[in-house]
């Protein structure tokens, strides 16, 4: 009886405080809604004028669909970087998507159907994850694909620990689109799966399974489940999948194990990282490899012709003493990021500044490692952004998961560029920014020249106020800010801002998914 008691105490707990918050109106609106709005400006700064970003365009992965549309970090080189225009804050709208009734849905990753002109997201509401077939222009469901609940949310309300579900980055938020539009992604039930989209004879969209390969029986999968709440065996669930540049696809779980699937034959091979070494992270894939960071270590790797995962490199960083609020663990929060040709790189989590590292992709050989930002107050547990020979660092420092962010508060704060030298002998900080985006993964317009991040001031008021910010690359300026909704309902909560192919920024939410897009000339 006490555990049907614990078992009814989270959602509730969850459902009870969100519910307090009023979700925004559907619709696009230039006055976005929520507690406090009239106190808050809607618009700061004024429009941007496009200056681009120098450096080589990303190369298309041969096996992804066009880059800046196919994954959470843009592209096979992980460099959350688009070739396309954000919104340049030009009498910009918002469109906010609100999910009433029980608990909301968060959408952790937005790609981009080539063919279709369709979202495809990968979304959870409560403990229910779901593929989604979204209209770009109304934000509306054309078609829903349901994907198995995780384990952790099970280990979350029976241990009455919410980190237990806020550190999980499995479930399938780490996939990918195939060049034709095919979702690949592994589930919780450890299968891998690529999913087609298509009108069916009634003209209503459709996902449809097209391949299924069951990895159960590689992986321990004795899981927590409703009916069997402690497990006695061990349970590591596929945090992240992608494609290398021969085809295979590469797949990591959070107890270190580092897979590959032939999707033409459909081999699996796997091997495990010695030491108890873990990955929490997404990995970049480039034309020499793919590149995977643990809590230990960076890592180069290749499959050999078996498809067996082999290590070119393996190079150590300081991990520092613990974790630090802000991060998921004891270790780099970076997927590492492909700088061009040459260089790879991550943060480390030193105990007072973390430091940007950057080594060669070729034999591992150290560039730099730059400290960023103020004494004990530095973490990251979001992807570097990439390009050129710059790098973009958030400071997450400070936030945690939205449940236990107080009403008023933000993070520490602080955004910075690192820029490698041209001759590759080290590092510099070309500009830091104090602009606090708690949580969110960054990103690049490269022919606009700005960041974007998502943004929260502390207020002695308690509103909480949310911003798409667009920073300019260069200077470090902050050119505009737009209100998308203030209370927890607009608290991104880890997820990231992504740029349509139409100029729209989408950022997911608390409430669904928020889209500034700026109006079309008069």
């Amino acid at each position: 009886m006490r555990r049907s008691l614990l078992a009814a105490v989270l959602p509730v707990a969850l459902a009870a405080a969100l519910a307090a918050v009023p979700p925004a109106a559907a619709g696009a609106d230039t006055i976005p809604d929520g507690p406090g709005t009239g106190l808050v400006p809607g618009f700061v700064g004024g429009p941007a004028t496009p200056r681009p970003l120098p450096g080589e365009p990303i190369p298309a992965h041969p096996h992804m669909g066009p880059t800046g549309k196919s994954s959470m970090h843009a592209d096979g080189y992980a460099s959350d970087t688009y070739p396309f225009s954000g919104p340049l804050g030009r009498n910009p709208e918002v469109l906010d998507e609100a999910k009433g009734g029980g608990l909301p849905g968060l959408c952790s990753t937005v790609t981009f159907a080539e063919r279709s002109g369709l979202i495809v997201a990968q979304c959870t509401r409560g403990q229910n994850f779901m593929l989604r077939l979204i209209d770009p222009e109304t934000l509306k469901d054309v078609a829903t694909f349901q994907l198995p609940p995780r384990p952790s949310t099970v280990e979350a309300v029976f241990s009455l620990s919410l980190d237990k579900v806020m550190t999980d980055t499995s479930g399938g938020a780490y996939y990918y689109l195939d060049p034709q539009d095919r979702a690949v992604l592994a589930d919780s039930e450890f299968h891998l799966r690529r999913f087609a989209h298509e009108k069916g004879p009634d003209g209503r969209w459709r996902f449809e399974v097209v391949d299924d390969w069951d990895l159960s029986p590689y992986l321990p999968h004795d899981c927590a489940t409703w009916t069997n709440p402690w497990p006695k065996g061990e349970c590591d669930p596929i945090t992240a999948v992608g494609p290398d540049w021969t085809g295979l696809i590469w797949w990591v779980t959070r107890g270190g194990r580092i897979g590959t699937v032939d999707p033409e034959t459909g081999t699996v091979r796997v091997t495990r990282l010695a030491g108890g070494e873990q990955i929490q992270n997404s990995f970049a894939a480039g034309e020499d490899g793919v590149s995977i960071v643990s809590d230990h270590a960076l890592y180069a790797m290749r499959a050999d012709g078996s498809g067996m995962p082999r290590t070119v490199w393996r190079e150590p960083y300081d991990r520092g003493s613990g974790r630090k609020p802000g991060q998921i663990d004891q270790g780099s929060g970076t997927t590492p990021t492909l700088l061009g040709d040459d260089y790879v790189a991550i943060t480390d989590n030193a105990d007072d500044r973390m430091n940007v590292v950057v080594r060669r992709r070729d034999d591992g050989g150290l560039v730099c490692t730059e400290p960023v930002f103020g004494s004990g107050r530095s973490a990251t547990d979001n992807s570097l952004v990439g390009y050129g020979n710059s790098l973009f660092i958030e400071n997450n420092h400070g936030y945690r998961n939205f449940f236990e962010l107080p009403p008023g508060g933000s993070s520490t704060g602080g955004l910075a560029r690192v820029d490698v030298d041209a001759d590759g002998a080290g590092c510099r900080t070309v500009w830091t920014s104090a602009e606090r985006s708690p949580s969110t993964v960054p990103k690049v317009s490269v022919p606009a020249g700005l960041l974007y991040v998502y943004t929260k001031e502390p207020r002695r008021d308690l509103v909480d106020a949310w911003y798409l910010t667009a920073i300019d690359v260069h200077t470090g300026r902050t050119v505009y800010k737009v209100l998308t909704g203030t209370g927890k309902w607009f608290d991104n909560n880890w997820a990231p801002v992504t740029i349509g192919p139409d100029g729209t920024a989408f950022v997911g939410v608390i409430g669904g998914l928020v889209a500034v897009r700026d109006r079309p000339s008069a």
